[in-house]
């Protein structure tokens, strides 16, 4: 079964959210990162720790990215999706944070009677030096 390719605004809906995550004045707002992550919500990060919906809401303001606008941020490239199904579009992209690559995937899903797009699963992959 191949992607539903035709959904930009869906595609460009979830692109827009995953940014905002990237925002250190969302990282460090409960409610404002509450109402990007699926309640579902898990990470598995570039450490290999899985995280939940409520460890990541806790921690969000600690990790990298959430030391506000002086600190470094995350500097996304090559970032696109595809719609999956109605309701679920995949993100791809890189990241560099402070010299630190890693190669990043998400799944963005849009339930029945929600407007917004909400992460319900990301991962991060750690890029090797020279890669």
């Amino acid at each position: 079964m191949s992607p539903i390719r035709q959904d930009t605004a869906a595609v460009n809906a979830a692109i827009d959210a995953e940014l905002q995550l990237m925002d250190p004045a969302v990282r460090t707002s409960r409610a404002l990162a509450a109402r990007l992550l699926d309640p579902e919500f898990v990470e598995v990060g570039a450490s290999g720790r899985r995280w939940t919906y409520e460890e990541m809401l806790a921690a969000l303001p600690d990790l990298d990215g959430g030391g506000g606008e002086d600190g470094p941020r995350f500097e996304p490239s090559g970032m696109g999706g595809v719609v999956l199904a109605p309701g679920i579009v995949h993100l791809t992209y890189e990241t560099d944070f402070d010299g630190r690559r890693a190669r990043r995937s998400s799944l963005w899903r849009r339930q029945g009677g929600e407007t917004g797009w909400r992460m319900y699963y990301h991962q991060a992959t750690p890029v090797p030096a020279g890669d």
